[in-house]
Parts: C-alpha cells; sequence; structure tokens
C-alpha cells in the first residue's frame, strides 16, 4: 500500500513553480450587426415577366444623377462656335448638331451568350452557359446606347479612355456623323451616390455632426472574411489548413499572448461563397458520366448526391459557432439557386448549426449564424458594408482581356450598380418594382470574394466619400484570410501554414 506520505516525499503533491503561465479564459469581443434584405426576394416569385424592366427601372434611378453631372460639365461647353444642348432621347440626336444624351450601354459582341439564339436553335439550357470571355480579337465588338426610343451606335477615341459594359448609365456629348454614328467627345458617370454617416442604421452612437468617422479610443476590432473554403467529398492538399483555420478563429492556435491580443478581438467572420467545392471526376459521388451504370427518370439519380461536404462544413461551422458569429453568403457552387442575387442557403443543410440561427421568437433577427444573401448588405460596427460572391465582378472580367480587377470594383461604385451586366450575361431575377443592384446609398466596405488573389485599396468621391475596397482570395488556393479593423477599416492579410 502507498501512503499519502510517501508520495507527498516523492514531490508529486508539490505546488507547481511559480513560472508556469496562468492559464485565463479568453473573451470575444462583441460585435454590432444588423443585416439588410436588400437582395431578398419576394417569396410569391413569378417568371412570366420580362428582363427588359430591369433596364428601364435602372435607367430611371441613374439617370438624373448621370444628368446632373453632365449638366454641371457640359452647359457652358461651346465648340465651333456651337453650344452644346441636351436631347431627351436617343432617337433625337440630329447629324451635324452638338447635343448630349444619356442612356444605357449595351456591348454588342459577337461571343457573348444569347438565351434567344439558343432558343431559336432548340438548344434548350437548365444553366448558364460559361464562356471564357466575351471580347473579340478581330475588333468587332461595338459600344451602343439605349434608352426606351432606340439605339445608336458610339465611336470615337473618348473611348478607348473608359472601361464600359452592358448595363452601365452613362452621358455622352457629341455629334452624329454621316454614317449615323455618335461620335463621342466626352463621357460622364453617376460617380458615387451620397453616403450615410457611421451609425446610421444603430442607436448605439449619437448620431451628432461631431462623431467622427474612426473612433480612435474603442478598442480595436476585427472582422475576418474568408472566400473559396471549397469542402470536398474527397481528400484536399488543404484539409490540414482548414483545420488550421479553425483553431486560429476558435483563438486556439499561436501563443497565450496573440490569443488575447489578435485572435479574441475578431469580433465576426463572413464566408464569401464557395463553401462547397465543385463536383470533379475524382469524386465517387459526382454525375459522371463514366461513373454512373444507370440513369433514373427525369435524369436524376440520388446515387450522385454526395452529403459529405455540407456535412464538413455544418461541422467547421457548429464548432466555431459557440464562441464567434458568423455571416454566411451562397456562391456559384453552393446549393442556392443560380441566378442572381442568391438567396440565402437553407437551414436544412446545417442540422448542426441551424440551431444557431434565427429563434422563432424573433425570426426577423439574425443569430449567431446569419445565412444571407449574395449580394449582402448590412452594418457592421456601424460601417455600411456590401458584399458579394465574386460572380458579378467574373462576369464584368469577361468583357476585357487583362482586367484590372480593383479598377472594375471602382468602376461598378461610380456605375452606382453593383451588377449591371445582369441580366444580359449574368442570370438573375426579373425585377419589375425595383432594382436592388443599383446603389442607393455607398457603402464604407465593399468586398468580392472567390477572387484569384488579395488586393485593397481606398477610393474617394466628389463629395468626400470613401470606400474600402477588398479582393478577397480563394483559401482553396492561397490559404489566406482577410482581416478589416473595424474603427480604420485598414486591412490586413494572414496566411496559413502547415509547415
Amino acid at each position: 500500500m502507498v501512503k499519502l506520505e510517501d508520495i507527498a516525499g516523492l514531490g508529486l503533491l508539490q505546488a507547481p513553480p511559480k513560472t508556469e503561465p496562468k492559464k485565463t479564459d479568453l473573451e470575444r469581443v462583441p460585435s454590432s450587426y444588423k443585416s439588410l434584405d436588400t437582395f431578398a426576394l419576394p417569396k410569391a416569385r413569378q417568371y412570366q415577366q420580362q428582363f427588359a424592366d430591369i433596364y428601364f427601372l435602372r435607367l430611371t434611378k441613374i439617370k438624373p444623377a448621370v444628368e446632373q453631372i453632365a449638366h454641371e460639365a457640359w452647359d457652358d461647353t461651346v465648340l465651333g462656335g456651337e453650344n452644346a444642348k441636351k436631347v431627351e432621347r436617343v432617337l433625337d440626336v440630329r447629324q451635324g448638331e452638338l447635343c448630349w444624351v444619356a442612356g444605357t450601354v449595351y456591348m454588342d459582341m459577337p461571343l457573348k451568350p444569347s438565351i434567344l439564339e439558343d432558343v431559336s436553335k432548340d438548344r434548350w439550357i437548365s444553366a448558364p452557359t460559361s464562356v471564357d470571355h466575351y471580347y473579340s480579337e478581330d475588333g468587332r465588338d461595338q459600344v451602343m446606347l439605349e434608352d426606351d426610343s432606340g439605339r445608336i451606335r458610339l465611336v470615337g477615341e473618348p473611348l478607348k479612355n473608359y472601361f464600359l459594359v452592358t448595363g452601365c448609365i452613362i452621358a455622352v456629348m457629341g455629334t452624329e456623323n454621316a454614317n449615323g454614328e455618335f461620335e463621342v467627345l466626352d463621357l460622364k458617370f453617376a460617380d458615387l451616390p451620397p453616403q450615410p454617416p457611421r451609425w446610421d442604421l444603430s442607436d448605439k452612437k449619437p448620431k451628432s455632426e461631431d462623431v467622427s468617422m474612426v473612433d480612435v479610443s474603442a478598442p480595436s476590432k476585427k472582422i475576418a472574411i474568408v472566400s473559396g473554403l471549397e469542402f470536398s467529398g474527397v481528400s484536399t492538399a488543404y484539409s490540414a489548413e482548414l483545420k488550421v483555420l479553425k483553431e486560429y478563429l476558435a483563438a486556439q492556435a499561436l501563443d497565450p499572448e496573440t490569443q488575447s491580443n489578435e485572435q479574441s478581438k475578431i469580433s465576426r467572420l463572413i464566408i464569401a461563397g464557395n463553401s462547397i467545392a465543385e463536383a470533379s471526376s475524382s469524386d465517387p459521388h459526382s454525375n459522371n458520366p463514366s461513373t454512373k451504370t444507370h440513369t433514373k427518370k427525369y435524369g436524376y439519380d440520388a446515387s450522385s448526391y454526395n452529403p459529405l461536404p455540407s456535412q464538413l462544413l455544418d461541422s467547421f461551422l457548429s464548432e466555431l459557432l459557440p464562441s464567434l458569429p458568423i455571416t454566411l453568403l451562397p456562391g456559384a457552387n453552393d446549393p442556392a439557386n443560380v441566378s442572381y442575387p442568391q438567396q440565402p442557403i437553407h437551414s436544412a443543410m446545417f442540422p448542426e448549426s441551424r440551431y444557431y440561427g434565427p429563434t422563432p421568437a424573433h425570426p426577423d433577427e439574425p443569430g449567431w449564424l446569419d445565412a444571407t444573401t449574395n449580394p449582402f448588405e448590412s452594418e457592421i460596427e456601424g460601417w455600411r458594408v456590401l458584399g458579394t460572391s465574386g460572380q458579378n465582378l467574373d462576369d464584368i472580367c469577361k468583357y476585357m482581356e487583362d482586367p484590372d480587377r480593383l479598377g472594375l470594383m471602382e468602376a461598378m461604385c461610380r456605375w452606382r450598380c453593383s451588377a449591371p451586366t445582369a441580366p444580359d450575361t449574368l442570370w438573375s431575377y426579373p425585377f419589375q418594382d425595383d432594382e436592388p443592384f443599383v446603389m442607393k446609398e455607398c457603402p464604407h466596405l465593399y468586398f468580392v470574394g472567390s477572387q484569384p488573389k488579395f488586393g485593397s485599396k481606398v477610393i474617394e468621391g466628389p463629395d468626400g466619400q470613401m470606400v474600402r475596397l477588398v479582393l478577397v482570395p480563394k483559401f482553396s488556393e492561397t490559404k489566406e484570410v482577410v482581416l478589416v479593423d473595424t474603427e480604420t477599416l485598414e486591412v490586413s492579410l494572414v496566411k496559413l501554414s502547415t509547415e
């Protein structure tokens, strides 16, 4: 029998040395968050209406701002002894007369997919056709300006200084030539819309004019933004990095000082789309003709569905949610509707995580898991935030050979439209009463997910507006997480590695 005195004599009951670090429980900083339903579709959706109404609604909303800027720039313009005058419609342009007119850009590009051509050739499709690019290398592309009266072709050297896509609203000054084309001498956009002050939608800060946009006395918080987690049904090379990401966000990685001073300051995680990987031929459950032995009626085979990716995502979310609120955007590969704006991923996909969502007592208030739309708009820590999972920017990039993605993000802000190519080349819902892609108010933070690499810059507007633009890279390719400081909107990049 071993006596207690003998154990004490061996030193097994001695107090731990004073040099051992004292363990303390970390406390996550709270998140001030208000989700907006800007892009929520009606429950009773109708698809019988025409898509042209979207363009008319967009023109009606943005045209007044464009015309105001054009008035200020061109009212006193005199060329060759002739004053530039405004014409109300495209068809009112007269040959040889100096004038300006506002309308919607239409890019006539032979390589663009055309649903009318598919229907006329009896080539019915169940998903959007995908091509690498829309631009032609032989110069066949044409720039048109249209409104409800008609369409006219735009030509001229100034067009080379601007990047245009279908759906953006502009005003052009010039004259019609002998070929019936409009020779452009100058061009104007609407520029950034009015920007609301910080805490405009919240009562947590006083709405007085002396409230600074940057509160240096407030404790520093971080918003973590990640995109392209791409959980799949097969073993991936970055599975270890996904585990490191989970530990980092849960403040379980690195030393205690870093956990306390940095990781615990992350107040919210935003997952910007493509959380599920695209099905590949290496996935035994993928809908691959070479692996299928039979075909079910109506083309549906239950054996081709692989529940493992969504289960892995659900497990990832459920382990983080007890300590970290999460905003989840759907992406191109995720189980959500294809057309823009994508609606939230259904809670049935998350049997473990859905308990952290809205409660029955408060169904309109977001829970710690806020499965939201794509695009997504909210107020986080008082800042107006606009974000997408990348389809809008990826589609615009197909209009040019060497796209500057940050420059195109800036262009969308100055066009006041977050998805100008919808519904021409980006599938969208046929809105009738409203056009939600028009930026009615300027965001403070605008991010786009699923991008090839990280990028960020700040742009300024004519009335002092300042917008932080952020390109969020694909985690599956870069292993990078973006952190945004909620007081300064400064951006930092964290690269995770298992080496």
